[in-house]
């Protein structure tokens, strides 16, 4: 009695596995789709020169050239 029983358990837990797995996989796409994303430049933060973080980069600085940091004054 245990033969026929067993495959029959066997079929159920495999289509609720697949079922599951489906599901996940759908989940997964909706939330791909749905995630407001965008990559690196959504996450980047400068601080400004009072030490506040902000989402634009300093405009007003210039920034020192790698050759002209070996010759600056003072260092």
């Amino acid at each position: 009695m245990a033969g026929p029983n067993n495959s029959f358990i066997k079929k159920q837990k495999t289509e609720k596995r697949l079922k599951k797995r489906k599901e996940k996989e759908q989940k997964k796409q909706l939330r791909r789709e749905n995630s407001p994303g965008g990559g690196l430049d959504n996450m980047i933060a400068y601080v400004d020169k009072f030490g506040n973080i902000t989402s634009e980069p300093p405009a007003d600085e210039v920034a020192i050239k790698p050759d002209q940091a070996e010759t600056a004054p003072g260092r």
